[in-house]
């Protein structure tokens, strides 16, 4: 009887405990965890104290975090294994040499390094795995970031549900009020603060302000917070005594949200002299307020957000109906803002805290009654930074459409020409929107994060992956945070497929929208199109070119590429089909195609972009585009192309300040690198062998000390060739293009007396193609007996014609022949045999004598495996200021080619050209007509996304007297 009593009491009271167990678990303080563990069997509950071993002894294993190199956190500390080593329980840790906190911190806590975590039946880490790391019918635990049917992770989660696996993800583990109980949102907090610090002190500097903040490195420097406190106190202390520049102002701080993330940043503002205000008194103190304190400001929802009838808050009516509500940070909070720390997320329906029009619009310049003298410049507008630590794309912030790296922390945003840049200097707000800011302090951030997780980690643990979910006694936190189980969605979140299906439709419908590109051509200059236009999936682009291996190379290479073999000049009423199908038509044709092409778009209202002039024949157009409706798109190149657009971001910067333009020269070549010059023309041929024929014999004028230069067609540009000694090491001359004058108008530097744009290239070239102008080579004009239909002929046969002696002729009578034609020039004799233009070598079929000079010169001067070119530009700038005082503004854009990529030609044409023709596509360039890229709407953009491809430009200035 007594033994039967001892049964029954043991039995209520573990009942008891049972019960207690379920009902306090998810209020249990951090640290602490049930002394009692249990198990499933048969449908009853066996129970054993932690000291005592389970039936089987149950396997944990922290995985090997190995997604994203800073991800240095694990989802447990040492502390967290030692109390579950203590338990009963056996802790694997998969080896690792990037994780913040050594191993043999596991190891003394109880953990065994393990590579093979097979035995685990609970396997946790921070970040998701790679697929092809899952365990099959495993418990898992991660942040999945498949709650929302991302689309990148949706392969992760087929798979997940392909292999069984029950997957517990922690941004579902909520209490009862829908609050997170599983977070690093502190530690974003905290390193968000400190990268925003040390940004403003960029930025600053940047604006002309040495500041205390300079001394503030990113949260990853520091060994713990405690030492970024103590730099960041550092610079409170200098603000404190007074040596914040004060053309500056008051700086204000504004927090939005009251959660761990939002608490992080102040902890860390308040290192700081600070003082916190009311949001309505943001705007006294941004004007009056002390410059030995900062002011921060804690945002609620009832301090910016109204009804939109009545202007009132109502929290309860809010949460019914937030489309119902609008908000006013952008006129009450945000002009009296330095920098906005947004820790809130965004929601469908409800409002926005700032758009782009509100950017717009909060950077316009402010102006100050003190004045400011160029030494200490006012800052060009109060909202400097937003640190987004939300990292939310496209939600509060609604310009925040990428998130920053920890390696690239801030670029800056530029709501008037709508385009983000990598850089902490030029127009704009600056951003910074990391995504995985708590790896930066991964330490204190893996043992913050440890101490929420730690409580639920028996009942994960003690479950067996392949059981069914039913069976299994979660409390409310966990099951709630199954997102997958015994290879299905469970119900909660079943909404997945769901979206899934609706995106897949919309894509579908998408589809049939897809935006379709014609690019005639396929020579240099298409790699870089191509590359850069079908980055986007919803572009197709037919390639229309009479190169078959080519067109063979590029349908290989990319998928949504289809090619089509054909002479489109020869082949009219084929091109107009072609081009009707389509919604833009680049071309990279020779310039004197373009007419032609621009009718056909013309005659089918299609869209065009070429990277050569606009020249008088495609002038003549104008009307008929016009009337068409249609935008033309000329000059979008290297040399015409961006030679313009760095032009006009000076002169536009220049007319800004009152100044006005004295002088303008240009000078642009593409080259070979110098190691590679080693023919008698220093030169090799990276872009069209014809086009740069023929540019030696155009006609040119010029604008020099206020007269006008006139050179004639026909080769005299040669003779007006100049040393040009900007760089002294690469040996250059430099030689007229075409009509300088006709920019005076259209760059709007009608007062400069000197107008100069020419080509350059390395000292000799000149004289060795004045040679062949000489000897009639570069001749445009039709040459019938170079027809694919005539017999062939030798260049012996075709020097002998030009020279006027009768074929066939002794190689040393035509040698003296060419010799007596080029007036005695070995040089240029020297240069007609290197190219074995007296020899027996059939002479490629052509239109023109000068075609054929073109297609064997390609084949003779080719880039070499290895070789790469160069890109040389200088543009010089006088300006005249109010004061009287002269400014040269110099210029220098050099690019060289990649040895296994794109030529420097290549990209500086085919780049521009691309972005061009993405934004007609994209409607970012919506005028009608003609267009070359003169106005900020359209060289701004380019010039930013340019340098996003590699090609970057330099500036300096000389101030004289």
């Amino acid at each position: 009887m007594l033994k039967e009593t001892r049964t029954f009491t043991q039995t209520a009271f573990e009942a008891y405990i049972y019960m207690s167990y379920f009902t306090t678990l998810s209020l249990l303080p951090s640290g602490f965890t049930m002394l009692r563990a249990f198990s499933r069997t048969n449908g009853r509950c066996a129970f054993r104290h932690s000291k005592c071993w389970h039936h089987r002894k149950s396997v944990l294993a922290i995985r090997r975090e190995d997604v994203n190199a800073w991800e240095r956190r694990a989802p447990l500390a040492p502390k967290h294994v030692k109390e579950l080593t203590q338990m009963g329980y056996k802790v694997l840790v998969q080896p690792s040499n990037r994780r913040a906190i050594h191993e043999k911190d596991y190891v003394k806590a109880g953990g065994i390094i393990q590579e093979d975590i097979s035995e685990a039946s609970l396997i946790v880490g921070v970040k998701r795995p790679p697929e092809d790391k899952l365990i099959p019918k495993k418990n898992y635990a991660f942040f999945s970031h498949t709650i929302k049917a991302q689309e990148a992770n949706m392969p992760l989660l087929d798979e997940i549900l392909r292999q069984e696996i029950r997957l517990f993800d922690y941004e579902k583990m909520v209490d009862h009020k829908g609050m997170r109980v599983v977070a690093f949102g502190k530690w974003a907090g905290v390193a968000g603060m400190i990268n925003i610090l040390h940004g403003l002190g960029l930025r600053f500097l940047a604006l002309g302000h040495h500041t205390p903040f300079m001394h503030i490195g990113m949260a990853h420097n520091y060994r713990n917070s405690g030492q970024a406190v103590q730099a960041v106190r550092d610079a409170g202390y200098e603000i404190s005594l007074g040596l914040m520049p004060k053309s500056v102002g008051p700086l204000t701080f504004v927090f939005t949200g009251t959660g761990n993330v939002s608490k992080g940043a102040q902890e860390m503002f308040n290192a700081l002299p600070c003082e916190f205000v009311e949001p309505h008194e943001l705007k006294e103190v941004s004007r009056t307020g002390d410059l030995r304190k900062v002011y921060g400001t804690v945002l609620s929802r009832h301090h910016h957000l109204v009804r939109k009838h009545d202007g009132l808050y109502d929290p309860v009516d809010y949460d019914k109906h937030p489309e119902l509500y609008t908000s006013r940070f952008n006129t009450d909070i945000a002009p009296y803002t330095t920098c906005l720390i947004n820790g809130i997320y965004w929601e469908q329906h409800t409002p926005r805290l700032l758009s782009r029009q509100d950017a717009q619009k909060l950077l316009v310049p402010v102006r100050s009654a003190t004045g400011a003298t160029e030494g200490c410049p006012e800052l060009p507008h109060k909202l400097l930074a937003i640190c987004d630590i939300s990292a939310d794309t496209g939600g509060s912030i609604e310009f925040m459409t990428e998130c920053t790296t920890i390696d690239s922390p801030f670029c800056m945003y530029d709501a008037d020409q709508h385009i983000i840049h990598d850089s902490v200097e030029g127009s704009g707000i600056l951003m910074c929107s990391i995504d995985n800011l708590p790896a930066q302090l991964p330490i204190e951030a893996t043992e913050y994060f440890g101490d929420m997780l730690f409580p639920y980690i028996e009942e994960m643990l003690l479950s067996e992956g392949s059981e069914p979910l039913e069976s299994q006694n979660y409390s409310s936190v966990v099951r709630d945070a199954v997102i997958a189980s015994n290879g299905s969605l469970t119900a909660k979140y079943e909404y997945i497929q769901k979206l899934r299906e609706s995106r897949e439709y919309a894509q579908s419908l998408k589809m049939g929208n897809k935006k379709r590109v014609l690019l005639l051509g396929s020579g240099y200059v298409s790699g870089p199109v191509l590359e850069y236009l079908t980055r986007d999936s919803n572009v197709d682009i037919t390639v229309a070119s009479v190169m078959k291996e080519q067109l063979e190379q590029l349908t290989k290479k990319y998928s949504n590429v289809t090619s089509v073999h054909m002479d489109v000049i020869k082949h009219e009423e084929e091109l107009s089909a072609l081009v009707k199908k389509h919604d833009l038509v680049i071309s990279l044709l020779p310039y004197s195609a373009h007419p032609l092409v621009a009718k056909k778009c013309i005659d089918n209202k299609v869209n065009l972009v070429t990277a050569s002039y606009l020249t008088p024949a495609m002038k003549e157009l104008q009307e008929s585009v016009e009337a068409a409706g249609i935008t033309v798109i000329s000059e979008m190149g290297l040399d015409p192309g961006l030679d313009h657009m760095l032009a006009m971001e000076c002169i536009d910067k220049a007319k800004e300040v009152g100044a006005t333009v004295v002088s303008y020269t240009s000078f642009c070549g593409g080259l070979p690198a110098p190691e590679h010059s080693d023919n008698p023309l220093r030169y090799k041929f990276s872009w069209s062998p014809q086009g740069v024929l023929l540019n030696t014999v155009q006609s040119a004028t010029y604008l020099k000390n206020g007269e006008i230069i006139n050179i004639p067609a026909g080769g005299a540009l040669l003779d007006s060739v100049t040393p040009m000694d900007f760089f002294p090491g690469l040996n250059l001359e430099g030689f007229p293009n075409r009509d300088s004058t006709k920019y005076a108008e259209p760059y709007g530097i009608q007062t400069a007396h000197t107008l100069l744009r020419g080509t350059l290239r390395y000292k000799g070239y000149s004289k060795t193609m004045g040679g062949f102008v000489k000897l009639g080579l570069i001749n445009p004009d039709p040459y019938p007996l170079l027809s694919s239909t005539t017999p062939p002929l030798t260049w012996k046969e075709l020097m002998c014609k030009l020279v006027g002696i009768k074929p066939p002729a002794e190689y040393h009578v035509l040698k003296e022949a060419v010799f007596s034609k080029l007036e005695k020039d070995k040089s240029q004799l020297e240069a007609v045999e290197w190219l074995g233009l007296l020899g027996d070598e059939p002479v490629p079929a052509a239109d023109s004598i000068v075609g054929a000079l073109a297609k064997h010169m390609e084949m003779k001067l080719p880039f070499g495996t290895g070789e790469r070119d160069m890109i040389v530009m200088r543009n010089e700038i006088g300006l005249r200021h109010p004061s009287g005082h002269l400014e040269d503004k110099f210029i220098n854009l050099v690019v060289y080619g990649d040895n296994k990529g794109y030529s420097a030609m290549a990209k500086t044409v085919g780049y521009p050209t691309a972005i061009a023709a993405k934004m007609v596509l994209d409607g970012e360039i919506d005028a009608k007509g003609m267009v070359i890229p003169l106005t900020k709407n359209v060289y701004g953009p380019i010039l930013e996304r340019v340098r996003a491809e590699g090609i970057v430009y330099s500036t300096h200035s000389v101030i004289k007297q």
